[in-house]
């Protein structure tokens, strides 16, 4: 005879854990944005001939999109965790998907500038 399982509270156990794990990969993202933000910022000007401010410029924005996934994070993993209180499902703000799109989109596309107008 097998130990009886409450199917909700297995539900809520699971979506915490996969709530937890989210926040992990949000952490992530931020860090390896932060060292991108490292790479372009310094060390490419440091060992290139290039003009550095637009360098730096585009790594710090790069660091501020790290520290925006963090916060991001935060927020998105407090408002998840109420939702399964509540037994409700929470949905990403379509605002936060779209600055990130256009935050994320705008730095791309200056990295590429960087990399075909430098000399």
């Amino acid at each position: 005879m097998g130990v009886a399982v409450d199917e909700t509270k297995d539900a809520a156990r699971r979506t915490r854990l996969a709530n937890e794990r989210t926040y992990l990969a949000w952490w992530r993202t931020g860090l390896t944005a932060i060292a991108v933000s490292i790479g372009l910022g310094r060390i490419v000007p440091g060992v290139t001939n290039v003009t550095k401010w637009p360098y730096e410029a585009v790594g710090a924005a790069y660091g501020l999109l790290g520290v925006a996934f963090m916060v991001l994070a935060h927020v998105r993993m407090r408002v998840v965790e109420a939702a399964v209180d509540r037994g409700e499902f929470a949905r990403l703000d379509a605002r936060w998907s779209l600055l990130l799109l256009v935050v994320g989109g705008g730095l791309g596309l200056a990295s590429v500038a960087l990399v075909i107008f430098s000399p």
